[in-house]
């Protein structure tokens, strides 16, 4: 691949990654209207604890929020750490994206306090910023690493917060479970170096 093309795809690849979010965004803040407008139906879609019928929310849970205030809270590191992460390529993303979703929904449903609804993607946005904190370390590259410096400046006080149990209003165990997933996942979707080719001379 020449310099040429080698940029024009790079340059895609972040166009891709741009409108995917932007959209994912958009999505999150329709719902969030459907929400107000419909008084507030699509609240019953967040996870209640050990309960089977709740299986079914897992996934839809981590698009709906409790009030506008809740959907601008995660707007900006969803957008941000969202866009760094589908730089790596849509299908490897949407797999992240998935199992970080699923295995958060999961430990939410099984270690949730009794009598609570949980919904929001902040579990999505604690595993998305434990994968960019951890991934260019595993993988040895330079600029993943400089990412996850950055991506810790910006954002590791509050991640610290938000693992707190002593915060009312907030599940510091799907924060906690979507961290670990993150941490993971960058193991387990690490990019492994191409074998070198063995020549004869």
């Amino acid at each position: 691949m020449s310099g040429t093309e080698f940029e024009w795809s790079r340059g895609e690849r972040a166009k891709a990654a741009a409108k995917l979010m932007v959209g994912w965004v958009a999505l999150l803040w329709l719902l969030e209207v459907v929400d107000v407008v419909s008084g507030h139906a699509l609240d019953g879609l967040g996870i209640m604890p050990r309960r089977a019928s709740e299986l079914v929310d897992i996934v839809p849970a981590a698009f709906i929020h409790f009030g506008f205030a809740h959907v601008a809270a995660n707007t900006v590191p969803l957008l941000v750490m969202g866009f760094l992460a589908a730089l790596g390529g849509l299908r490897r993303f949407a797999a992240l994206c998935l199992v970080i979703i699923v295995a958060d929904g999961l430990g939410v449903w099984l270690i949730a306090p009794d009598h609570t609804n949980t919904a929001g993607a902040s579990g999505l946005i604690f595993g998305l910023f434990g994968f960019l904190l951890v991934s260019g370390f595993v993988e040895r590259r330079p600029l993943g690493v400089l990412v996850g410096l950055l991506i810790g400046a910006v954002w590791g006080t509050s991640i610290l917060l938000g693992l707190s149990p002593l915060q009312t209003g907030v599940s510091w165990q799907a924060h906690l479970i979507g961290l670990a997933t993150g941490v993971g996942t960058a193991f387990w979707f690490r990019r492994r170096p191409a074998t070198p080719r063995a020549l004869t001379q």
